[in-house]
């Protein structure tokens, strides 16, 4: 498996873990607010290899406790319970990152008990969910199998929105809301610009928007949080 980005030691990736993140290309949604494009439209080269970053994560024993693997798209690598099934053997705790369009993937991990943790990220109402995800239609019963997957076998979870001013209003937080209804932790976060970003003109909701949002979600999930705003 090619490796095209590490961050070698975060504290914020993988919860209640020193972990280290793994960054993998691809990705099979277009998100025009996406922080890692580069890693979607493959203009990023690997930096690695899994021999190599195994090799690393040998040397980080003592020092790591956990691995988080994002993307791009982690699932879309159909080898991928057979690397966090060799990252667990070493040792270390694994966090994964999904979009959740690939529940037959999700499953195998899940259900192998591959996965500590699990991040998905709600990306929006389902009537605006194809247009945020940059597509032209999306099957949405994956979405929701790899919801009901993750709220069912995961050891721990988290759903998460990416909150864009021109993408979100009040009334699909309603929507993601029964998508997400019984949850355990849902967090809201806002978006920040960079270069990387495919589209321009977007811009982040204010800190009052976003604790609207959240007292919304109040009414679906057992706790809904905002990242990054004090």
């Amino acid at each position: 498996m090619k490796i095209h980005g590490l961050q070698k030691m975060t504290l914020l990736d993988f919860p209640g873990h020193v972990a280290c993140t793994v960054f993998l290309g691809q990705c099979d949604f277009r998100c025009p607010y996406c922080h890692n494009f580069e890693l979607v439209d493959g203009s990023a080269p690997a930096v690695m290899d899994d021999t190599e970053l195994f090799a690393f994560l040998s040397k980080r024993k003592g020092l790591l406790d956990g691995v988080a693997v994002t993307g791009g798209e982690p699932c879309i690598h159909k080898d991928l319970p057979e690397f966090l099934k060799k990252v667990r053997e070493m040792g270390f705790q694994t966090k994964l990152d999904t979009n959740g369009n690939h529940p037959g993937v999700l499953r195998e991990i899940l259900e192998e008990g591959l996965a500590d943790y699990v991040a998905m990220d709600i990306k929006n109402s389902p009537e605006k969910y194809a247009q945020t995800i940059g597509l032209q239609g999306i099957d949405l019963s994956r979405v929701k199998e790899s919801i009901a997957l993750i709220m069912e076998k995961a050891p721990d979870y988290e759903f998460r929105t990416t909150v864009v001013k021109e993408f979100h209003e009040e009334k699909d937080f309603e929507g993601i809301g029964g998508l997400i209804r019984g949850a355990g932790k849902y967090f809201l976060q806002a978006f920040t610009d960079r270069d990387s970003v495919p589209f321009g003109g977007l811009s982040a909701p204010s800190a009052e928007e976003l604790r609207h949002f959240s007292d919304i979600m109040q009414k679906y999930v057992k706790r809904s949080e905002i990242r990054g705003v004090d």
